[in-house]
């Protein structure tokens, strides 16, 4: 009997002594609802938006075309781009490292609003999301999509 509550004692010991409490156990925010991934599936944005324009002609609220912000063209004229290509010719395979651990799925997006009035460009940055659109049909309530 004794040696059966012994080994019961030390087995309850190495339990406490080997789990987490779950206090400080971490939390995995993709799966609740305050994580950036889960909050924002698709997307559905307006084709304009009435919004303040900071131009010094308006300085108040006008209507905005919105439109997605897309990278532009690099130039093959920039220092840097002709920096590794002096140092890529000749012999010698690959001179810089090339990243691979990518770790982001989805890229933040970000709006372009013109101005109606005054033609002045802003942009307006929101969450990440997997499906973006603009201008799309409006879901009403109790409907589906499809």
């Amino acid at each position: 009997m004794e040696t059966e509550t012994h080994e019961i004692f030390w087995a309850k010991r190495a339990r406490a002594r080997f789990s987490v409490p779950t206090s400080r156990r971490r939390q995995d925010t993709r799966t609740d609802g305050g994580g950036s991934y889960s909050s924002a599936a698709m997307v559905n944005v307006p084709k304009t938006k009435k919004t303040y324009c900071k131009n010094k002609e308006c300085r108040k609220h006008t209507l905005h075309k919105v439109t997605q912000y897309k990278k532009g063209k690099d130039s093959l004229s920039a220092q840097g781009k002709r920096r590794y290509d002096r140092k890529q010719s000749g012999y010698g395979g690959q001179t810089k490292p090339v990243f691979h651990k990518k770790a982001k799925t989805t890229k933040k997006i970000v709006l372009k609003l013109q101005c109606q009035s005054c033609k002045h460009y802003s942009q307006h940055p929101i969450k990440r999301c997997k499906h973006f659109e603009i201008g799309g049909d409006k879901k009403g309530k109790g409907t589906s999509l499809f």
